[in-house]
């Protein structure tokens, strides 16, 4: 007897495995990155003691702190996704540890542009800092007018399984430099398109500005330090160069 009934269709249901590799993949790098937070921050610690250290000696000796204040942060896992994804990395917490420098960040702001080389210099003297790389853009100004010294370290960090260098990037500026900076990126930051080339003039040009209105400061600094270095001197030590 023939059979009427309908053939019976298999239905295959797809599953999006991409979406769920996704969700797992990104699971497991959170897993990984809450393990290196902890050591990034015990870098960032150790640079701060240390730059708290030439601060106080620095004032003890010359009754002048060179530092302003001091910033820092461990890198964000988006962040850090973020910056591998643009570089064309393959994403992992390994590549990320090999290849980027900056997951540890510190700003120290200064008071003067002397105080920035003072700081840089003396930091990495230091005989246990190895210096990866430093990028002057104080000298060679960006093409927006961004202007800061960046150094990246390796610092020692005493863990329990032992000691491991971890890079740090120290970006070190005037005050005046962070201003304009700070106020930069905002303005890139709210605008929903690409800056219009005038405003990227305008930019600049606050910048050039801002720059000699530094170095004018540093300079009254100067005259008015030289001044009050010599008052500290007894007076029988002073040779009168006029005779």
């Amino acid at each position: 007897m023939e059979n009427n009934k309908p053939e019976r269709q298999t239905i295959k249901i797809q599953l999006r495995p991409m979406t769920v590799n996704y969700n797992l993949a990104m699971e497991e790098l959170r897993r990984e990155y809450g393990k290196i937070v902890g050591v990034y921050e015990a870098a960032i610690r150790e640079i701060d003691a240390r730059l708290q250290t030439l601060n106080s000696e620095f004032s003890l000796k010359h009754q002048h702190n060179p530092i302003h204040h001091i910033e820092s942060r461990v890198k964000s896992l988006g962040s850090i996704v973020k910056k591998l994804h643009d570089t064309g990395i393959p994403i992992s917490i390994d590549n990320a540890k090999k290849n980027l420098h900056d997951i540890a960040g510190v700003r120290v702001v200064c008071r003067y542009v002397d105080d920035i080389y003072k700081i840089a210099d003396l930091l990495m003297k230091q005989d246990d800092i190895s210096v990866i790389l430093q990028k002057d853009y104080i000298q060679n100004p960006k093409p927006n007018g961004y202007r800061s010294l960046h150094i990246v370290v390796d610092v020692p960090v005493y863990m329990s399984q032992g000691k491991l260098y971890i890079p740090v990037e120290i970006q070190i500026r005037t005050v005046a430099m962070d201003f304009w900076a700070t106020l930069e990126h905002g303005i890139r930051y709210k605008a929903t398109d690409e800056v219009p080339p005038s405003i990227v003039a305008e930019l600049r040009a606050c910048a050039d500005v801002i720059t000699e209105t530094d170095y004018k400061m540093q300079n009254i600094f100067r005259v008015l330090q030289s001044v009050h270095d010599r008052d500290d001197i007894p007076p029988e030590l002073i040779v009168d160069d006029r005779q």
